[in-house]
Formats: structure tokens, C-alpha cells, sequence
């Protein structure tokens, strides 16, 4: 969780809500904890590698598993497309797009030779990101100058549409929570444990995002914030401590370049486990005879990522990808929801919230984001449609049915 969102998304939530946008975290934070409980549930039944792309199939049917996995591979395309241009915004802020589409290129090609990053890679990172953090925060703080006025209204300048369109978008800085839910064959005691992490995980991830918001608010105004492209880098060069900047826009671009790895990857592998179930083009299905790894795939998902860094903007892409992760989510509330009591770990009333909390901030992101999230959905509903219709035909053909 600790990876890129908290460095691009201050800046359009607080266009979608002003000062309201700590408000809105706590709001994505809640909706997060929702899906988390329910993805928990739902992998000590299922422990096995596909998440809600398996719980759908399994507990509402294979076209809910399809649309569940269309959505998370649509949606982390357009999260890449976002980590990219957050990379290329900080590490480069003359030149954000050719250095985005650079790091998404020599990612894809490291992606293809079966290289990935580790758990102690991961450790690595999250610590470099946190010291970034800590040296933004204490440097906005120390050095420049916090107003308490700047964090008034509680609820913003964007009423209750704004509201939920700023958590809807704070949402996206969530994502990874619910990746210890899959973890049930490899921790003791998951019944324990999981539960415990989930809830750890996300309490340390929002007091830190809490941290960032309050300092970036209380130094910079909702007005300044959005209007950055770079808020916390922003943030501490408005103050004395302004010679610190490059260790924030560092971290930012080693988070960035943390997630695209591991985004990419998982994205070809489940484009890989889908189309291996026919429910992609099958050459997405092909694996490198050497390296072992979904190549054709992961070439794909490079191309349509870095066709969109060269075209969409950072908001789009981040309403964007939320839209269709949001949807991903509804899908695996849903799924809980049919399960029995004694499969139960948290209430049955989560679930409902969640659902209801999925669906609320994924229609009230920006209009843009929500008819082009529909429309993709869509398509990927028509392109189900075609294969299993496609599927049929060949089984009528096979077993002498059909009139051919």
C-alpha cells in the first residue's frame, strides 16, 4: 500500500473536495477495510492465486469472475498508466512523459526476462519510502508555514458529490490491502493472523497518509495542492528546508518504480490465467520457453500502458483505474455475502457496506472516468459474450450437434 498513490493522488482529490480531502481518506479508508474483511473470508475458503477473478466464479458464477478479472486487468493497465506518469512528474518535471514512457518500456523488458521483485526488495523499498515521508512531513512542518485554516471546512468546499469523488479518487492509494488475504497457505495460524495483519496494515498505511495530508494541507491550502502536479515535493519547497526536495522526489520515483514492477507482472500473469480459460485472445496464453514467464502478455500490457501515459492525464488515469478496481471489489463483497455463518469471520453487515461503498464512490469519480469505465466494462461484458458463444459453437461442433 505504501507505494505511489499517497504522491499523486492529494492533488485531484482535493480538486474533486478542497479541504475536505482528509475527511474523504477516512472515507476510502473505511470502503478498504470493507473489501479487506471480505477478501479474508473469502481466501480461507479459496487459497489459491486469481482472488476475487476465483471467488466470483466460484460463488456467483463465471461471468463474475470474468468481469471481476476484466476489471482488475483494465484497472491496474490504468494504474500503471498512473504510477508512470507520478514517477515521470517527480523524477523528471520537465521532461514527465518521455521518462514515464521510458520506465514502462525498460520495466516491461526486465518484466519479460522473469525478473520480479522480492519480498526483500519490498522491504527495501517501503523503508526508503517511509523515510521519504518522514523527511517530507517534518520538513513541511519545520520549515514552512502550517495554517490551521487551511484544514477548515472538515467536509470541504465540494458538498457530498465531492466528497465521495475525492474518497472514490484517495481510494486508489489503497491499493495492495487486500493482497494479505491471499496469503492463507503460507502464515501460521491464518485465522489469526490475517485478520490482525489486515487491520495493522491498514491503521499504519492511514495514520501515514494522515500525516502526509495534514502537512501538505495545513503548509500549501486545498487551492495550491491542486493545482500541483507534484504536491508533497510542493509541499517542501514552499518552506526554508527546500534543499530536501530531492530526497522526496527520490522516494516518490523508487516507490513508482517498485509498483510498476510488480504491477505489470501481476497484470500479465492474470491476462495469462484468463486467456489460458479462453476468455482472452490465447496468444496472451503463451509462455517463453526459457525464462518461463507470460511474455506475449506482459508485451501487451506494455504497450497499452504506455499508449496511455502518451495520451491521458494523470486524473483520468487515476479515476480511471479506480472506477474498474472499485467494481473489482463490489464483486468480491458480493461474493461474501453468499456466504454460510459458520464461514464467517467479520459481520455480514460489512459486506453490505461494502458493496454499498464500492458502488457510491465508483459512480460519483469524474464523469469522464465513469462513462469510460462503463463503456470498457462493457466491452469486456461483449467480449465474454463472444467467447462463450464462440465455446459453444466449437462444443456443438465437437460432439456432433451443431449442423456444420
Amino acid at each position: 500500500m505504501l507505494g505511489a498513490g499517497v504522491f499523486a493522488a492529494f492533488a485531484p482529490a482535493a480538486q474533486a473536495a478542497g479541504s475536505g480531502i482528509l475527511l474523504a481518506l477516512a472515507l476510502a479508508a473505511f470502503v478498504a477495510y470493507c473489501n479487506a474483511t471480505s477478501s479474508a473470508e473469502l481466501a480461507a475458503l479459496y487459497p489459491q492465486a486469481g482472488g476475487t477473478y476465483v471467488y466470483g466464479r466460484e460463488r456467483l458464477g463465471r461471468f463474475y469472475g470474468f468481469l471481476a478479472g476484466w476489471s482488475f486487468v483494465v484497472g491496474k493497465v490504468a494504474s500503471c498508466a498512473a504510477m508512470a506518469l507520478t514517477f515521470g512528474n517527480y523524477a523528471a518535471p520537465g521532461a514527465a512523459r518521455p521518462a514515464a514512457v521510458a520506465a514502462v518500456v525498460v520495466l516491461t523488458a526486465v518484466n519479460t526476462q522473469g525478473v520480479q521483485r522480492t519480498a526483500g526488495l519490498t522491504r527495501i523499498i517501503v523503508a526508503l519510502v517511509l523515510m521519504g515521508l518522514a523527511v517530507a512531513v517534518t520538513a513541511t512542518l519545520a520549515g514552512g508555514d502550517p495554517q490551521a485554516g487551511h484544514l477548515q471546512p472538515v467536509v470541504g468546499t465540494g458538498g457530498a458529490y465531492g466528497l465521495l469523488q475525492a474518497a472514490g479518487i484517495l481510494f486508489f492509494a489503497f491499493a495492495g490491502y487486500a493482497r494479505l488475504a491471499t496469503l492463507g497457505e503460507e502464515v501460521v495460524e491464518p485465522e489469526r493472523t490475517i485478520p490482525r495483519a489486515i487491520l495493522l496494515a491498514l491503521a499504519i498505511v492511514l495514520a501515514v497518509y494522515a500525516a502526509v495530508g495534514t502537512a501538505v494541507l495545513a503548509v500549501l491550502g486545498a487551492d495550491r495542492i491542486s493545482e500541483s502536479a507534484a504536491p508533497i515535493a510542493a509541499a517542501v519547497d514552499a518552506g526554508t528546508y527546500d534543499e530536501l526536495v530531492p530526497i522526496v522526489r527520490a522516494a516518490a520515483a523508487i516507490a513508482c518504480l517498485g509498483v510498476l514492477l510488480s504491477l505489470i507482472a501481476g497484470i500479465g500473469r492474470t491476462a495469462f490465467a484468463m486467456a489460458a480459460n479462453g476468455e482472452l485472445p490465447r496468444a496472451l496464453a503463451r509462455v517463453h520457453p526459457r525464462h518461463r514467464v507470460p511474455w506475449v502478455a506482459e508485451v501487451a500490457v506494455g504497450v497499452v500502458v504506455t499508449a496511455l501515459v502518451a495520451t491521458v492525464d494523470l486524473r483520468h488515469a487515476i479515476g480511471f483505474s479506480s472506477f474498474a478496481v472499485l467494481g473489482y471489489y463490489a464483486i468480491a463483497n458480493a461474493s461474501a455475502f453468499t456466504l454460510r455463518p459458520q464461514e464467517r469471520r467479520w459481520p455480514r453487515v460489512l459486506t453490505v457496506a461494502g458493496v454499498a461503498g464500492c458502488l457510491a464512490l465508483a459512480v460519483t469519480l469524474p464523469w469522464t472516468s465513469v462513462a469510460v469505465g462503463a463503456g470498457v466494462l462493457t466491452a469486456g461484458a461483449l467480449l465474454y459474450a463472444a467467447a462463450v458463444t464462440g465455446s459453444n459453437r466449437c462444443h456443438a461442433y465437437n460432439s456432433g450437434d451443431g449442423d456444420y
